[in-house]
């Protein structure tokens, strides 16, 4: 099976201008170059302009030969150096946005940060940090983009956020992530509630296993990585397809899911059912052990 197949057809969000926070590499620029594939126009976002640059240029360089040299006239793939945790950043970004594309239609909050550690050995200087990329930087984009979207009456807007399968369950040693991401989860339903009377959806994306150089270095550096297979945790006893995160977040983004609000979708291979069930530590127990097991309840039935 090709895990990596493209989902959407051609010129499927052609009408749609997307910005993507933390569209510089890993699951966001994935995202951004499927984007860019179904003919969107997209923005994407970070701290680090240089590396914004080098990947929106390699980005249309790429989606150019799949959209052909007639369709490249203009800006398609537009970086723009922006701190998400302040708020007048992301006004200034999303001025800029409307002044090389004239409207926005989408946005994305993907911009987030994580680390591994005792929640006794973070700092409160750390905690902070996780907090305000992942709660604030959300909350500063979602406020914005909505707050310009019902003042111009624009309608058929949306935001998905990328939230985490422990938003719901808690995790620890990464207390600061889960806090945050929890936060971004309840602002997505109760303003999937709130603002829907002025067409504007909001959705999620709660991803599991997607292996990604930058992040998952950080999460768990030198050989954490082959201790801690995530594979093994996985009901499919495989991660997953960057592409596949893609194919998700562009249905999730286009018409197609027009009816679609208020909704956190797992994307994870099972992962957090695994750990979620009570006895689904059974699965580690051989089968001649459960022949011993049948046998010992049989004899037991039959007394």
């Amino acid at each position: 099976m090709n895990f990596s197949a493209k989902m959407l057809r051609d010129n499927a969000l052609s009408d749609k201008v997307i910005v993507v926070t933390g569209g510089g590499s890993g699951l966001g620029k994935a995202m951004t170059k499927y984007f860019l594939e179904l003919g969107a126009k997209v923005a994407i976002t970070s701290r680090d302009f240089e590396k914004l640059k080098i990947t929106a240029s390699e980005l249309e360089k790429e989606t150019g030969e799949t959209r052909g040299e007639a369709e490249l006239s203009g800006v398609k793939c537009l970086p723009i150096q922006c701190d998400v945790r302040h708020y007048d950043q992301v006004e200034a970004m999303l001025a800029e946005v409307l002044k090389t594309f004239g409207r926005v239609d989408v946005l994305l909050n993907n911009a987030a940060g994580n680390f591994i550690s005792p929640t006794e050995r973070l700092s409160a200087i750390a905690f902070d940090t996780i907090i305000d990329i992942v709660l604030k930087g959300s909350k500063n984009c979602t406020l914005a983009f909505g707050k310009h979207w019902i003042a111009e009456k624009q309608t058929n807007c949306n935001v998905l956020n990328i939230v985490t399968t422990y938003a719901w369950t808690g995790s620890g040693y990464v207390v600061p992530s889960a806090t945050a991401k929890a936060g971004v989860l309840a602002m997505t339903r109760s303003l999937a509630v709130e603002w829907a009377k002025y067409g504007i959806r909001m959705n999620a994306i709660a991803p599991g296993p997607f292996p990604t150089k930058g992040a998952w270095d950080r999460l768990l550096p030198g050989d954490l990585a082959e201790k801690f297979d995530m594979a093994k945790k996985v009901p499919l006893k495989r991660v997953g397809d960057h592409q596949e995160l893609a194919n998700l977040a562009a249905y999730l983004v286009s018409d197609f899911s027009a009816y679609i609000n208020g909704e956190v979708i797992v994307i994870d291979g099972g992962e957090w059912l695994q750990g979620a069930g009570q006895f689904n530590i059974l699965e580690k127990i051989p089968q001649e052990m459960w022949d011993m097991i049948e046998g010992m309840i049989k004899n037991k039935g039959s007394k």
